[in-house]
């Protein structure tokens, strides 16, 4: 029985081997950088490069990543899940103090952001300044004129999402961008809503997929007609510290004007 007894070592310590494995996966500081390219982009912006970021739950967003994307984007999106029940306030300001580093501070909703009393974190935001876009619009505006609108839903998991007024809180903008923490956003979208690009986490990608399978699809930048949707793995985890073919991301687009809607290449990098 010697033999069974080794056996029965080897797979504890193949265990833990790939428990740390996956740990380590999950705290990985991973920016992907990418070019987006849009017909009807407006020439009066040059580029508008975004820095995105969703799903940080318990995590603290590392020095490093912040110091490799400072004066790299025009404006920052938290795509929700600032953070989950039990997360104190203090954390989610000390990675809201970094991201302001990095540009001005737009947010929306996600479904554990409602876990601990939302009235305090809503405080908390804009205390420091974060716009929140919950079911309304922003818009920007160039020397020439033309105009940018930035569109944000609260959860769509909470059943909160009110997409037309968002939409009604827009104005003639040549160029639409839509932020929604679910992305099932993408089943009330048509044509007609003119969105040229869709922002979103929720999924974690799956967080933890065992031989190319997960609860969810794996994040990914698609485009589907004149649209480019975006979902993100997210940079924290859930339940579990844990991640498996699925690695944490961050995000910086660079939005161009191109003569198709294109999306280029991914450069990643890992801190």
């Amino acid at each position: 029985m010697l033999w069974l007894s080794g056996l029965f070592l080897i797979i504890i310590l193949l265990s833990f081997a790939m428990i740390f494995y996956m740990w380590r996966t999950a705290m990985q500081d991973r920016v992907v950088s990418q070019n987006l390219y849009f017909k009807d982009f407006p020439e009066g912006f040059g580029d508008v490069r975004i820095f995105f970021i969703s799903d940080l739950h318990r995590r603290i967003i590392a020095d490093k990543l912040i110091e490799e994307t400072r004066d790299k984007a025009d404006l920052v999106i938290i795509g929700g899940d600032i953070r989950e029940s039990g997360v104190p306030l203090e954390r989610v300001e000390k990675n809201i103090l970094k991201l302001k580093e990095l540009g001005p501070l737009y947010f929306v909703w996600g479904n554990n952001d409602y876990e601990g009393d939302y009235h305090e974190l809503d405080a908390t935001l804009l205390k420091h300044g974060v716009k929140i876009l919950d079911n309304t619009a922003v818009s920007f505006e160039s020397q020439n004129g033309s105009k940018i609108a930035l569109l944000g839903i609260d959860d769509i998991s909470e059943e909160r999402d009110r997409l037309d007024l968002a939409l009604s809180d827009c104005g003639n903008e040549d160029f639409r961008i839509l932020v929604s923490h679910n992305p099932l956003v993408k089943k009330q979208l048509t044509p007609e809503h003119h969105i040229s690009l869709v922002l979103s986490g929720h999924t974690h990608g799956g967080q933890i997929r065992i031989f190319g399978f997960g609860p969810y699809q794996i994040g990914s930048v698609k485009k589907e007609g004149e649209c480019i949707y975006m979902t993100s793995n997210g940079y924290g985890t859930s339940a579990v510290p844990l991640r498996l073919e699925a690695k944490p991301e961050t995000h910086l687009f660079t939005l161009k004007r191109g003569t198709d809607t294109e999306i280029g290449e991914a450069v990643e990098k890992t801190y």
